[in-house]
């Protein structure tokens, strides 16, 4: 939401999917806050989304074949592009992606306040980075969900959905809530929790044996959702 760029995760993206898998990725340079406040960076999603969906004969791509996704405050952007895609009449995603999502700006959750000081991203961090986002919104009891997917009240006819967390991160509670969410709606999604991961644990320690276990279901996910050209 605040920091970060393209750049910072394409590489290893790059290495671990595109080419093993024989993928096209398209990521979009969205602003930040707090110089850009919501709806900006969704908007940008959702401006990428549109363009590579009407450009996809020229892009050697299959509109058909779409996946959005993204880690962190990524991971909310997908999950609010694929509301905002549906409700608007947008492309169609057959999937979302969502690694360790930043989905409620309320910071009320148990591991939240579990988590508070212990991990690598943790409520104050958040706080910080929601208020950036939000300005004067933030906290407003009428929050669109297009900004915080975790107020969103109807989670039905979106993409089957992958989302991980770890099982010692600030965002385990919201994301477990996100799946059950989407899972009472009928939808289809896919949850992980990795015992004793915090927030980023496999771009930290890539080698360990949760990461690698992490990478192959996210892989096997990935090989599910896409059917064969």
């Amino acid at each position: 939401m605040v920091t970060g760029n393209a750049w910072s995760v394409l590489p290893r993206l790059l290495r671990s999917w595109a080419l093993p898998l024989g993928l096209a990725v398209v990521s979009v340079e969205y602003r930040l806050a707090p110089r850009t406040r919501f709806p900006g960076a969704v908007e940008d999603g959702y401006a990428g989304l549109c363009w590579v969906a009407e450009h996809a004969a020229a892009l050697g791509v299959d509109a058909r074949r779409l996946v959005i996704g993204g880690k962190s405050a990524g991971g909310g952007l997908a999950a609010a592009l694929a509301l905002l895609a549906r409700d608007r009449g947008g492309p169609a995603p057959i999937g979302q992606l969502l690694l360790s999502p930043m989905l409620d700006d309320r910071g009320d959750t148990f591991s939240s306040h579990q988590m508070a000081g212990h991990d690598t991203w943790h409520r104050a961090s958040n706080a910080t980075a929601w208020q950036a986002v939000l300005g004067e919104r933030y906290g407003a009891a009428d929050l669109s969900p297009y900004a915080a997917p975790a107020r969103a009240t109807d989670l039905s006819r979106l993409p089957a959905a992958y989302l991980e967390v770890g099982s010692a991160e600030t965002f385990r509670d919201e994301t477990v809530a996100y799946a059950d969410a989407i899972w009472r709606a009928g939808g289809d999604a896919e949850l992980h929790v990795w015992p004793g991961a915090c927030h980023g644990f496999d771009t930290l320690a890539p080698h360990a044996a949760v990461s690698q276990d992490a990478h192959a279901a996210r892989t096997r996910w990935l090989r599910r959702i896409l059917p064969p050209a």
